[in-house]
């Protein structure tokens, strides 16, 4: 098997400061092959950025070798590189008068919220940096290296799981799974130790590369399966982009769990609160299996019941079967190979899904914190619809809007203020023409993008929601203008007050 490169904290060093130099970073690249062809290098469409980068600077040099995976004359990469760094410690192999990259190592814009952009690069293998393994083609090895170790970079997946994760200062983050460690390079930004896992010990130093090339010092490296690793240690932030796929045989590291059905994504899930700091965070992307007679909301649910743990669950897909099936063995290369093998690995999932009377799979995000509730708060939905990213900021109001509502009885609701959430807007539905609508709409433009119906009193209450008077001071009034009961409206509006509250639509103040 082909070695992952050396990690040499002071030749990292200069690699590093060659690359800025050089302007090889997210800017410099958009810069360099503007937004068609850098769009079409995250789809690997690499005529574009072939085209853009014949002068033979360093940066265009650069991204033929890394990025392009172009072989480059020696002289043009001594003018870019420690040329003889590279290749005494891996990162690049001679090749006649040329030299090759033997890894990807790809600019990325270090984004955390509430933090200013930091340049970083991922580093992965060859022909793995976007779109999983399928873009190496079919074989048992590529470039190498045998492909159940294969190291993926900056995949959809990744990119999700970061702009969902909740920000804040903390003193420990753990990165379950790190692969090429993109989870922890965000977390080592706002956590002031970041542990890093993986079973595959190559997937492990290539994190270690990713974390050291960009500058990071604050990380540790452990090797072993789920939580093993870390025995009994808790942390404040644990992120997991597992291996969630749901296969018939685990052949890829980096995607199959090895145990049955989702019971991986399962025992990560009833495992997590045993390494949760009291407030602290656990946040994963899962698939799960919609098994025939089952409702899927309530095994969803019972994966969490008894953790003591809040959890927010929403599943953003549903495959069939089949669409499953396809979409993984095309990630692994196998459409590439001969017919037959295809088709009989086809007939190994269906096979599989069969026996455990399996439907479909959905796809999605679950946070879980240690609240401490006596009276955990669980909500598993559906939401396939656009959100807005980063979502973390919002997916830690919601836990906090938990909290309020589950310390506050229906008096103490009437007694709270509220405010309006910002870019919420009112939509009025109805016939042409008529004097009154026959629904009314709210609708926020942040976070979820949710939208709900309010009848007269919901959108009155609202209207002059900002935080001055009680909400049963508001409802009061509301009465008085409708000629309505204050007492049976007083009774019937904390139910709606709940629903708003805890979509976001408004927030109690003081």
């Amino acid at each position: 098997m082909i070695s992952s490169p050396a990690l040499d904290p002071t030749r990292l060093a200069k690699l590093r400061e060659a690359l800025l130099a050089a302007s090889f970073t997210a800017d410099g690249c958009l810069d360099l092959l503007g937004p068609t062809g850098y769009a079409a290098l995250a789809r690997s469409e690499a005529v574009p950025a072939l085209r853009a980068t014949r002068g033979g600077s360093p940066l265009e040099t650069l991204v033929r070798l890394f990025l392009l995976q172009q072989p480059v004359p020696y002289k043009a990469a001594a003018a870019a590189l420690p040329v003889e760094d590279c290749l005494a410690d891996g990162w690049l192999r001679p090749d006649g008068d040329l030299v090759r990259a033997t890894v990807d190592v790809r600019p990325y814009a270090n984004e955390v919220a509430g933090m200013p952009s930091s340049d970083a690069w991922v580093v992965s293998d060859l022909g793995c940096a976007v779109g999983g393994a399928g873009g190496i083609g079919s074989g048992e090895t590529a470039h190498g290296v045998a492909r159940k170790d294969l190291v993926l970079g900056v995949g959809g997946a990744s990119t999700t799981l970061a702009n969902i994760t909740v920000r804040r200062p903390v003193r420990t983050a753990l990165d379950l799974g790190s692969g090429s460690g993109v989870q922890a390079l965000h977390a080592a930004r706002h956590a002031q130790r970041v542990t890093a896992t993986d079973l595959n010990p190559r997937a492990l130093r290539f994190s270690e590369l990713t974390l050291a090339l960009s500058g990071f010092d604050n990380t540790e490296a452990l090797t072993g399966s789920l939580f093993e690793p870390i025995g009994e240690r808790k942390f404040d932030l644990i992120v997991s982009n597992p291996p969630f796929v749901i296969s018939p045989a685990g052949r890829f590291t980096y995607r199959d769990g090895g145990m049955a059905g989702d019971d991986l994504c399962r025992s990560l899930v009833r495992s997590a609160a045993a390494h949760l700091e009291p407030g602290g965070y656990c946040q994963l992307l899962a698939n799960w299996q919609h098994v025939k007679g089952e409702d899927w909301h309530e095994r969803l649910a019972g994966w969490v019941a008894g953790t003591s743990l809040d959890a927010w669950i929403v599943q953003r897909e549903v495959q069939d079967v089949a669409q499953y099936a396809e979409l993984w063995l095309r990630d692994g290369g196998d459409h590439r190979g001969p017919g037959g093998d295809y088709q009989a690995r086809y007939g190994e999932w269906l096979d599989a899904f069969e026996a455990g009377r399996v439907e479909g799979i959905g796809m999605g995000w679950i946070t879980l914190r240690a609240g401490g509730a006596e009276r955990p708060a669980v909500r598993v939905e559906e939401w396939p619809h656009p959100v807005e990213q980063p979502l973390g900021p919002h997916i830690e109001e919601w836990f906090g809007r938990q909290d309020f509502l589950r310390s506050h009885d229906d008096a103490g609701l009437l007694a709270a203020r509220y405010v309006l959430a910002d870019e919420v807007v009112q939509e009025q539905v109805g016939a042409p023409g008529a004097e009154d609508p026959e629904h009314v709409i709210l609708r926020h433009n942040r976070g979820m993008r949710r939208a709900t119906k309010v009848d007269t009193v919901g959108a009155g209450f609202v209207g002059v929601c900002d935080g001055t008077l009680s909400a049963g001071e508001i409802v009061d009034a509301i009465a008085h203008l409708l000629g309505e009961d204050r007492v049976v409206l007083r009774d019937r509006v904390p139910e709606s007050l709940r629903l708003l509250t805890e979509q976001g639509f408004i927030h109690p103040v003081g």
